[in-house]
């Protein structure tokens, strides 16, 4: 998966968040309000993106932003602990 430019390979996060039903669960309120922050080739990236958007909403307990890890949903058969 890597090319001569990129020597890493490319492993795709997608970091989406939105207003939660309730606590401790992870179904949205409104799906047309849920926030696409964006997709991330790497988990390192992913987390920033993350991490920015949780602290903008840590005052708002039901607002949550999750790391969905698309290359494990984009090649299931890919060894598990090779990567993040």
């Amino acid at each position: 998966m890597s090319s001569p430019g990129n020597p890493d390979p490319q492993l795709l996060h997608l970091v989406i968040g939105g207003e939660l039903t309730k606590l401790g669960s992870s179904e949205f309120k409104d799906l047309e309000k849920v926030d696409i922050v964006g997709v991330f080739p790497n988990y390192a990236s992913a987390y920033t993106a993350w991490k920015a958007k949780a602290q903008q909403t840590v005052d708002n307990a039901h607002m949550r932003y999750f790391i969905v890890h698309l290359h494990r949903l984009l090649d299931p058969n890919a060894a598990p602990g090779k990567a993040t």
